[in-house]
């Protein structure tokens, strides 16, 4: 009987966010598996006493990453931990997409300001500023050039948090063709979901946002599917990967470009893709084995 724990976060009096979360663990435990689910910041969990551990919903690790990736690296020198510990390092901070577009992966142009740079911000297209380490839209929002000050204020306060913003230009083709989520599990393609634009003009940084808007089942064309498999490939210790989603939109030739590689607690959807569940039940019992 394998033991398998899907680290989670603490969702504290309100109702947990993760709805895929009480499924698999019934899936989990219906095909004989000891499975729980646990927040990854509790000190009484022990993680070594698992065969596997999943990170799955760990939505609050963002303005914790170094306590977060602390907690991986332990994991993981006790147990399995999937992803590893050092791909979780690497996809925390979002300045790999340097990496990947170094590798020669098509992603979103991203500019970097950390605390100190001088607030260089674009004055002739609309651009967005988020922080490297975020989930969720959190902090995220859209600017056209006249919004210059609210703008600066909105990366004073990530630099006040010792967050280095990231700055994109915003892709209008989102606005049409919104943003497509390729998930990958066990080493394969699972499927695909396409949401709206998250970020409206006017909408404040710090206010809540809807992650997922409009969220329908997508089929991938031919050009979605090599970009985020090329992404795939340029991750290192990629082979170990035991799930991934690729964040795709369209790049301002209209052609398919990655805007995020969500490699450590990326929502599965699997309310909308029932047809996953035992993919992803099966991945994970022969992970634990």
């Amino acid at each position: 009987m394998p033991r398998v724990a899907l680290a989670t976060y603490d969702p504290g009096p309100r109702p947990g966010k993760d709805r895929d979360l009480p499924l698999l663990v019934r899936e989990l435990r219906a095909a004989g598996a000891n499975a729980v689910a646990a927040p990854w910041d509790d000190p009484d969990t022990d993680w070594g006493g698992f065969d596997l551990v999943v990170i799955r919903s760990t939505w609050d690790y963002s303005w914790r990453a170094g306590e977060f990736v602390a907690w991986a690296q332990k994991t993981a020198a006790a147990t399995r931990l999937a992803n590893p510990a050092e791909v979780v390092r690497w996809n925390t901070d979002k300045r790999y997409l340097g990496d990947l577009a170094a590798a020669g992966v098509p992603v979103v142009a991203t500019r970097y300001l950390a605390p100190g740079d001088a607030p260089d911000l674009p004055v002739d297209h609309e651009y967005v500023i988020k922080p490297a380490s975020g989930a969720g839209a959190r902090y995220a929002a859209r600017y056209r050039p006249d919004g210059h000050d609210t703008a600066l204020r909105h990366l004073a306060r990530l630099h006040e948090e010792g967050l280095t913003a990231m700055v994109q230009p915003y892709l209008a083709g989102i606005d049409v063709s919104g943003e497509r989520a390729l998930q990958f599990f066990g080493g394969r393609f699972l499927h695909a979901s396409r949401k709206g634009a998250v970020l409206a003009p006017g909408t404040a940084y710090d206010a809540d946002k809807v992650a997922h808007p409009d969220l329908v089942p997508w089929s991938p064309a031919p050009a979605e599917l090599a970009v985020a498999e090329g992404a795939l490939a340029a991750v290192p210790e990629a082979a170990e990967l035991l799930y991934a989603r690729a964040d795709i939109v369209d790049g301002q030739d209209g052609r398919p470009v990655l805007m995020e590689l969500e490699l450590v607690e990326p929502n599965l959807f699997l309310g909308l893709h029932p047809g996953s569940v035992a993919v992803v039940r099966d991945a994970i019992l022969a992970a634990a084995a």
